[in-house]
């Protein structure tokens, strides 16, 4: 026979809900998934053709505008929507290569992330601006195609569909990099979702970005005016005679 012994209660778990910091307030999370919808469409679009081809450049400048969005907002959005804080100089650059697995990540993008949104930024931009000017001579074209001559539209033409190659590819690599991450525990989806990271997977004392009721009136005040300047580029598209 056993001798007896008491029961011992199991230990209590900690669940103190881990301190969040605010890393992306809500007009970057909202641009971000809705440049997403806009690649994602013109994508699909473009390679079913036919009368999708309004709504593709519907996409187009709808991505056109919120690229103008972002641009503006990385100078006068919160801490780490901003182009000060995740645009580093070469140097820098190197400093995070060589010590990426030895410290915990700040907030918001890294030295190598913030030059591939730049980058992405760029290009995503650059082919919304052509599609303004590009044209296929049978039955679509850009609202600005005929403020151009025929040579330059040809020109402008060949340089968007180049780009919409470029655009695959850095898509690709942009989804291949979130997975990887993912592997490695850190997680980019979530975030620009919630908007949190939990304290405890950043550097030591990391601040909250700004995600007030002003900062989003006025983004959202800036996205308006945006929107109809892409209404009005739509406008002024509808209104030209068709090039067939």
């Amino acid at each position: 026979m056993k001798p007896f012994q008491p029961a011992v209660a199991p230990v209590a778990k900690n669940l103190t809900p881990q301190p969040l910091v605010r890393v992306w307030d809500l007009p970057t999370r909202l641009f971000h998934w809705a440049l997403t919808i806009c690649v994602f469409g013109a994508i699909i679009t473009v390679n079913i053709g036919g009368l999708w081809m309004e709504l593709h450049i519907k996409f187009g400048i709808a991505a056109l505008c919120l690229i103008t969005f972002r641009i503006v907002w990385g100078f006068f959005g919160s801490r780490y929507a901003r182009f000060n804080q995740f645009v580093k100089g070469p140097r820098k650059v190197l400093t995070y290569l060589k010590n990426a697995s030895k410290v915990k990540p700040d907030a918001g993008h890294s030295a190598i992330g913030g030059w591939s949104t730049m980058f992405l930024l760029g290009v995503i931009g650059t082919q919304a601006f052509t599609g303004l000017f590009s044209t296929d001579d049978i039955m679509t074209q850009g609202p600005l195609n005929a403020y151009v001559s025929n040579a330059t539209a040809e020109t402008i033409t060949n340089v968007h569909h180049m780009l919409s190659n470029v655009v695959i590819a850095l898509i690709t690599v942009h989804i291949l990099a979130i997975i990887i991450y993912g592997f490695r525990g850190k997680r980019l989806i979530p975030p620009m979702i919630t908007g949190d990271v939990k304290a405890c997977e950043l550097a030591p004392n990391t601040p909250s970005a700004r995600d007030d009721i002003a900062l989003r009136v006025v983004a959202f005040v800036l996205i308006g005016i945006l929107v109809l300047g892409g209404v009005w580029l739509w406008v002024l598209g509808n209104a030209l005679p068709t090039s067939f």
